[in-house]
């Protein structure tokens, strides 16, 4: 993937997911600061995406854990799990109490 096709798709995707918790969460706030997305909880939990240029992914910091999200198949898979970045951030909304869908 070229350097351009990843910004594409990565700022997509971190506009989805800011739209997303602006439009439909309950619990949660998003604050976004450049290629830093910073969600935060009314619990006070809060869980980071951010784009990592150097090695073309979406980190996901929660309290679940870090997750290193990279293009594969069309999608967002997580290094550690295979899992996809958008069905992962829907658990771990839910962990949260905050039944949201991406």
């Amino acid at each position: 993937m070229t350097e351009a096709e990843f910004n594409e798709r990565a700022d997509a995707a971190l506009a989805r997911i800011e739209t997303t918790v602006d439009r439909d969460a309950d619990g949660a706030e998003c604050n976004r600061s450049g290629n830093v997305l910073e969600i935060e909880f009314d619990n006070g939990q809060k869980i980071i995406v951010n784009r990592h240029d150097i090695n073309r992914e979406i980190w996901v910091a929660a309290r679940a854990g870090g997750f290193h999200f990279a293009w594969r198949e069309e999608q967002w898979k997580s290094q550690r799990d295979d899992s996809e970045l958008f069905s992962k951030l829907t658990m771990l909304f839910a962990e949260q109490g905050e039944n949201l869908h991406f």
